[in-house]
């Protein structure tokens, strides 16, 4: 009986140090940010297409994908 009541009383420790409080604010996911910020970097490399397609063709030659591909565009696209 003694092991059982120890038991519990440390399940309940455990799982009121896990509740999170609700604040009404909640965050957007990472990845939903992650999206938004590359719209918002291809809706700005959009205005100079001429060094946006320099640049694609930079990566296409060192054959980048991924995210990796998406960095080597943004330091392309901020240099001068």
């Amino acid at each position: 009986m003694f092991r059982s009541s120890v038991c519990l009383a440390a399940l309940l420790l455990v799982a009121g140090l896990h509740v999170a409080p609700a604040t009404g604010v909640t965050k957007p996911s990472r990845a939903k940010l992650t999206v938004e910020k590359l719209k918002e970097m291809q809706a700005k490399w959009s205005a100079n297409r001429p060094k946006l397609r320099a640049c694609r063709k930079e990566v296409r030659r060192k054959g980048l994908a991924g995210d990796d591909r998406w960095f080597y565009i943004a330091d392309c696209m901020e240099k001068t």
